[in-house]
Protein backbone atom coordinates (compact mmCIF):
# COMPACT_ATOMS: atom_id res chain seq x y z
CA UNK A 1 0.00 0.00 0.00
CA UNK A 2 0.85 3.45 -0.88
CA UNK A 3 0.49 5.90 2.29
CA UNK A 4 -0.94 3.29 4.54
CA UNK A 5 -4.50 2.18 4.80
CA UNK A 6 -5.40 5.43 3.55
CA UNK A 7 -4.14 4.83 -0.06
CA UNK A 8 -5.40 1.40 0.23
CA UNK A 9 -8.88 2.66 0.36
CA UNK A 10 -7.87 5.32 -2.68
CA UNK A 11 -6.34 1.90 -4.57
CA UNK A 12 -2.98 3.38 -4.53
CA UNK A 13 -0.76 0.44 -3.96
CA UNK A 14 2.88 -1.02 -5.48
CA UNK A 15 3.76 -4.88 -6.89
CA UNK A 16 7.19 -4.69 -4.94
CA UNK A 17 8.67 -7.17 -7.51
CA UNK A 18 8.43 -5.13 -10.06
CA UNK A 19 11.02 -2.65 -7.97
CA UNK A 20 12.93 -5.40 -6.07
CA UNK A 21 14.13 -7.90 -8.76
CA UNK A 22 17.69 -9.21 -6.95
CA UNK A 23 18.89 -10.55 -3.74
CA UNK A 24 20.79 -7.56 -3.86
CA UNK A 25 18.07 -5.15 -3.88
CA UNK A 26 17.11 -6.84 -0.47
CA UNK A 27 20.31 -5.44 0.92
CA UNK A 28 20.03 -2.55 -0.31
CA UNK A 29 16.38 -2.33 1.01
CA UNK A 30 17.95 -2.64 4.50
CA UNK A 31 20.32 0.22 4.59
CA UNK A 32 17.75 2.77 3.27
CA UNK A 33 14.93 4.52 5.62
CA UNK A 34 11.24 3.32 4.75
CA UNK A 35 9.83 6.01 3.08
CA UNK A 36 9.25 4.19 -0.19
CA UNK A 37 5.77 3.40 0.45
CA UNK A 38 4.84 6.57 2.57
CA UNK A 39 2.49 7.32 5.65
CA UNK A 40 -0.43 8.74 6.84
CA UNK A 41 -2.49 9.52 9.63
CA UNK A 42 -5.37 7.71 9.01
CA UNK A 43 -7.75 6.50 12.34
CA UNK A 44 -10.17 3.72 10.86
CA UNK A 45 -13.75 4.24 12.52
CA UNK A 46 -15.11 1.62 14.61
CA UNK A 47 -16.66 -0.85 13.11
CA UNK A 48 -20.29 0.09 13.90
CA UNK A 49 -19.77 3.75 13.53
CA UNK A 50 -19.34 3.12 9.97
CA UNK A 51 -19.12 -0.41 8.01
CA UNK A 52 -19.07 0.85 4.71
CA UNK A 53 -15.38 1.86 5.05
CA UNK A 54 -14.60 -1.92 6.30
CA UNK A 55 -17.03 -3.04 3.32
CA UNK A 56 -14.70 -1.16 0.38
CA UNK A 57 -11.23 -2.01 1.95
CA UNK A 58 -12.41 -5.71 2.02
CA UNK A 59 -13.28 -5.34 -1.62
CA UNK A 60 -9.96 -4.01 -2.64
CA UNK A 61 -8.29 -7.06 -0.46
CA UNK A 62 -10.78 -9.27 -2.90
CA UNK A 63 -10.06 -8.21 -5.69
CA UNK A 64 -6.42 -7.84 -5.35
CA UNK A 65 -6.61 -11.93 -4.29
CA UNK A 66 -4.72 -10.85 -1.04
CA UNK A 67 -4.61 -13.43 1.71
CA UNK A 68 -2.52 -12.14 4.95
CA UNK A 69 -2.40 -8.34 6.07
CA UNK A 70 0.79 -6.94 7.40
CA UNK A 71 0.51 -3.74 8.83
CA UNK A 72 3.32 -2.01 9.98
CA UNK A 73 3.54 1.05 12.19
CA UNK A 74 2.68 2.31 15.84
CA UNK A 75 -0.35 2.87 18.20
CA UNK A 76 -2.53 3.28 15.28
CA UNK A 77 -1.40 0.67 12.99
CA UNK A 78 -2.17 -1.50 15.59
CA UNK A 79 -5.34 -0.29 16.25
CA UNK A 80 -6.21 -0.45 12.59
CA UNK A 81 -5.17 -4.08 11.88
CA UNK A 82 -6.96 -5.16 15.04
CA UNK A 83 -10.33 -3.75 13.85
CA UNK A 84 -9.98 -5.16 10.38
CA UNK A 85 -8.81 -8.18 11.53
CA UNK A 86 -12.35 -8.05 13.83
CA UNK A 87 -13.95 -7.23 11.11
CA UNK A 88 -13.30 -10.04 8.99
CA UNK A 89 -13.82 -12.73 11.70
CA UNK A 90 -17.47 -11.17 12.55
CA UNK A 91 -17.86 -11.24 8.37
CA UNK A 92 -16.15 -14.84 7.73
CA UNK A 93 -13.87 -13.21 5.35
CA UNK A 94 -10.51 -14.94 4.46
CA UNK A 95 -7.88 -12.51 4.52
CA UNK A 96 -5.51 -12.91 8.10
CA UNK A 97 -3.80 -9.51 9.84
CA UNK A 98 -0.48 -9.31 11.43
CA UNK A 99 0.99 -6.33 12.61
CA UNK A 100 4.80 -5.24 13.36
CA UNK A 101 5.88 -2.45 15.83
CA UNK A 102 7.78 0.39 13.97
CA UNK A 103 7.64 3.96 15.69
CA UNK A 104 10.34 6.37 16.74
CA UNK A 105 8.76 6.77 19.91
CA UNK A 106 8.91 3.38 21.38
CA UNK A 107 5.41 4.10 22.91
CA UNK A 108 3.86 0.85 21.63
CA UNK A 109 2.32 -1.62 24.42
CA UNK A 110 3.13 -5.25 24.06
CA UNK A 111 6.79 -4.98 23.14
CA UNK A 112 10.00 -3.61 24.71
CA UNK A 113 11.34 -1.83 21.27
CA UNK A 114 10.31 -0.79 17.92
CA UNK A 115 12.05 -0.14 15.13
CA UNK A 116 13.02 3.52 14.49
CA UNK A 117 13.22 4.47 17.95
CA UNK A 118 17.30 3.58 18.04
CA UNK A 119 17.76 5.70 14.80
CA UNK A 120 15.55 8.60 16.21
CA UNK A 121 17.73 8.33 19.64
CA UNK A 122 21.04 8.32 17.77
CA UNK A 123 20.16 11.27 16.00
CA UNK A 124 19.14 13.17 19.15
CA UNK A 125 21.58 11.80 21.03
CA UNK A 126 24.13 13.31 18.29
CA UNK A 127 22.53 16.52 18.28
CA UNK A 128 23.09 17.03 22.24
CA UNK A 129 26.75 15.75 21.70
CA UNK A 130 27.28 19.14 19.18
CA UNK A 131 24.96 21.35 21.71
CA UNK A 132 28.01 20.40 23.97
CA UNK A 133 31.10 21.92 22.50
CA UNK A 134 29.03 25.30 21.75
CA UNK A 135 27.27 25.57 25.14
CA UNK A 136 30.89 24.83 26.84
CA UNK A 137 32.65 27.73 25.07
CA UNK A 138 30.02 30.37 24.87
CA UNK A 139 28.65 29.53 28.65
CA UNK A 140 24.67 29.05 27.33
CA UNK A 141 22.06 27.46 28.83
CA UNK A 142 20.28 25.54 25.86
CA UNK A 143 17.17 23.84 25.37
CA UNK A 144 17.08 21.28 23.21
CA UNK A 145 13.35 20.18 22.23
CA UNK A 146 13.20 16.46 21.27
CA UNK A 147 9.66 14.67 19.48
CA UNK A 148 7.43 13.30 21.59
CA UNK A 149 4.61 14.86 22.54
CA UNK A 150 2.84 11.78 24.78
CA UNK A 151 5.52 9.66 25.58
CA UNK A 152 8.54 11.04 26.57
CA UNK A 153 11.13 7.48 26.08
CA UNK A 154 12.83 9.37 22.98
CA UNK A 155 13.69 12.19 24.87
CA UNK A 156 14.67 10.17 28.00
CA UNK A 157 17.00 8.01 26.04
CA UNK A 158 18.92 11.08 24.42
CA UNK A 159 18.92 12.68 26.87
CA UNK A 160 21.16 10.15 29.12
CA UNK A 161 23.05 9.12 26.28
CA UNK A 162 23.66 12.97 25.24
CA UNK A 163 24.37 13.90 29.24
CA UNK A 164 21.94 16.33 29.51
CA UNK A 165 21.62 17.92 32.59
CA UNK A 166 18.06 18.44 33.30
CA UNK A 167 15.40 16.04 31.62
CA UNK A 168 11.73 17.09 30.80
CA UNK A 169 8.84 14.21 29.60
CA UNK A 170 5.59 13.92 29.46
CA UNK A 171 4.95 11.83 32.22
CA UNK A 172 6.69 13.74 34.52
CA UNK A 173 5.12 17.37 34.89
CA UNK A 174 7.62 20.09 35.77
CA UNK A 175 7.76 22.68 38.38
CA UNK A 176 9.67 25.70 36.61
CA UNK A 177 11.19 26.63 41.04
CA UNK A 178 12.85 23.11 40.49
CA UNK A 179 14.47 23.53 36.87
CA UNK A 180 15.89 27.07 37.91
CA UNK A 181 17.20 25.92 41.01
CA UNK A 182 19.00 23.25 39.22
CA UNK A 183 20.55 25.85 36.43
CA UNK A 184 21.21 28.25 39.55
CA UNK A 185 23.61 25.24 41.12
CA UNK A 186 24.81 24.48 38.52
CA UNK A 187 26.33 28.12 37.73
CA UNK A 188 27.37 27.90 41.21
CA UNK A 189 29.40 25.06 41.05
CA UNK A 190 31.36 27.04 38.66
CA UNK A 191 29.66 25.14 35.92
CA UNK A 192 29.08 27.94 32.73
CA UNK A 193 26.37 25.93 31.06
CA UNK A 194 23.78 24.00 31.27
CA UNK A 195 21.71 21.69 28.65
CA UNK A 196 18.28 20.92 28.85
CA UNK A 197 16.59 18.18 26.68
CA UNK A 198 12.93 18.43 26.83
CA UNK A 199 9.80 16.19 25.12
CA UNK A 200 7.71 18.85 23.02
CA UNK A 201 5.22 17.18 25.04
CA UNK A 202 6.38 18.56 28.76
CA UNK A 203 3.61 20.16 31.11
CA UNK A 204 4.21 21.91 33.53
CA UNK A 205 3.04 20.89 37.33
CA UNK A 206 -0.07 23.64 37.10
CA UNK A 207 -0.97 23.07 33.81
CA UNK A 208 -0.99 19.52 34.63
CA UNK A 209 -3.91 20.02 37.60
CA UNK A 210 -6.32 21.55 35.05
CA UNK A 211 -9.45 19.77 33.57
CA UNK A 212 -9.27 18.35 30.12
CA UNK A 213 -11.22 21.84 28.93
CA UNK A 214 -9.36 24.24 30.98
CA UNK A 215 -6.19 22.26 29.57
CA UNK A 216 -7.16 22.47 26.10
CA UNK A 217 -8.19 26.04 26.15
CA UNK A 218 -4.30 27.09 28.20
CA UNK A 219 -2.79 25.28 25.52
CA UNK A 220 -4.47 27.15 22.48
CA UNK A 221 -3.43 30.49 24.46
CA UNK A 222 0.07 29.49 24.93
CA UNK A 223 0.40 28.60 21.25
CA UNK A 224 -0.80 32.24 20.60
CA UNK A 225 2.19 33.25 22.65
CA UNK A 226 5.06 30.17 21.81
CA UNK A 227 5.79 28.08 18.69
CA UNK A 228 6.69 25.33 21.13
CA UNK A 229 7.38 24.38 24.96
CA UNK A 230 10.93 25.18 24.32
CA UNK A 231 9.70 28.51 23.63
CA UNK A 232 7.31 28.33 26.48
CA UNK A 233 10.49 27.79 28.83
CA UNK A 234 12.94 30.08 27.86
CA UNK A 235 10.42 32.91 28.55
CA UNK A 236 9.32 31.24 31.63
CA UNK A 237 13.18 31.08 32.57
CA UNK A 238 14.29 34.69 31.20
CA UNK A 239 12.20 35.80 33.66
CA UNK A 240 13.94 34.72 36.84
CA UNK A 241 17.72 34.19 34.98
CA UNK A 242 20.33 36.38 34.08
CA UNK A 243 21.74 34.15 31.42
CA UNK A 244 22.12 33.52 27.71
CA UNK A 245 19.57 31.40 26.62
CA UNK A 246 19.24 29.32 23.13
CA UNK A 247 16.83 27.00 21.84
CA UNK A 248 17.96 23.86 19.23
CA UNK A 249 14.79 22.11 17.47
CA UNK A 250 15.77 19.37 15.44
CA UNK A 251 12.30 18.51 14.52
CA UNK A 252 11.84 15.66 11.57
CA UNK A 253 15.55 15.47 11.74
CA UNK A 254 14.74 12.81 13.84
CA UNK A 255 12.72 10.86 11.63
CA UNK A 256 14.86 10.60 8.65
CA UNK A 257 18.14 9.15 7.38
CA UNK A 258 19.33 5.82 7.41
CA UNK A 259 18.51 3.56 10.04
CA UNK A 260 21.03 2.72 12.48
CA UNK A 261 22.34 -1.20 12.76
CA UNK A 262 20.46 -2.15 16.10
CA UNK A 263 17.13 -0.90 13.85
CA UNK A 264 18.11 -3.03 10.58
CA UNK A 265 18.35 -6.41 12.98
CA UNK A 266 15.60 -5.39 14.85
CA UNK A 267 13.12 -5.00 11.51
CA UNK A 268 14.55 -7.97 9.63
CA UNK A 269 14.13 -10.37 13.09
CA UNK A 270 10.52 -9.02 13.29
CA UNK A 271 9.38 -8.96 9.36
CA UNK A 272 11.62 -12.68 9.30
CA UNK A 273 9.36 -13.93 12.34
CA UNK A 274 6.05 -12.38 10.61
CA UNK A 275 6.60 -13.97 7.27
CA UNK A 276 7.15 -17.35 9.58
CA UNK A 277 3.58 -16.48 11.03
CA UNK A 278 2.06 -16.25 7.54
CA UNK A 279 3.55 -19.92 6.46
CA UNK A 280 2.34 -20.86 9.20
CA UNK A 281 -1.16 -19.59 9.48
CA UNK A 282 -0.67 -18.44 12.75
CA UNK A 283 -2.92 -14.66 13.03
CA UNK A 284 -4.28 -12.19 14.70
CA UNK A 285 -0.90 -10.75 16.46
CA UNK A 286 1.62 -8.17 16.69
CA UNK A 287 5.20 -9.66 16.55
CA UNK A 288 6.90 -7.88 19.51
CA UNK A 289 10.06 -8.23 21.17
CA UNK A 290 9.78 -9.52 24.80
CA UNK A 291 13.07 -10.19 27.34
CA UNK A 292 15.34 -9.87 24.28
CA UNK A 293 13.59 -12.41 22.60
CA UNK A 294 10.81 -12.36 19.38
CA UNK A 295 7.33 -12.98 20.84
CA UNK A 296 3.67 -12.75 19.10
CA UNK A 297 1.41 -10.61 21.24
CA UNK A 298 -2.58 -10.85 20.56
CA UNK A 299 -3.37 -7.67 18.99
CA UNK A 300 -5.74 -6.95 21.42
CA UNK A 301 -3.75 -6.54 24.43
CA UNK A 302 -1.37 -3.80 22.25
CA UNK A 303 -3.98 -1.98 20.28
CA UNK A 304 -4.44 1.66 20.97
CA UNK A 305 -2.57 1.54 24.14
CA UNK A 306 0.66 3.46 24.80
CA UNK A 307 3.48 2.26 26.96
CA UNK A 308 4.46 5.15 29.06
CA UNK A 309 7.75 6.37 31.09
CA UNK A 310 7.21 5.16 34.74
CA UNK A 311 8.53 8.32 37.05
CA UNK A 312 9.05 5.34 39.33
CA UNK A 313 11.36 2.97 37.16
Amino acid sequence: MLHGVQGLLDEQYVDLSTQIHSELDIELLKRTPSAFLGSCRFKLPEIHEDRSIYEKIFQILNKLEIEAFIYIGGNDSMDTIKKLSDYAIITGQSQKFLGVPKTIDNDLWGTEMTFGFNSAVEIATNVIDCIHTTATSHGRVFIVEIMGHKVGWLTLYAGVAGGADIILLPEIPYDIEKVIAAINKRTKAGKGFTILAVAEGAISKEDAKLGKKELKKKMEEDKKKYPSIAYKLEAELQKKLDLDIRITIPGHMQRGGSPCPYDRVLSTRLGSEAAKLILEEDYGYMVGIINGKVKKVPLGECAGKLKMVSPTD
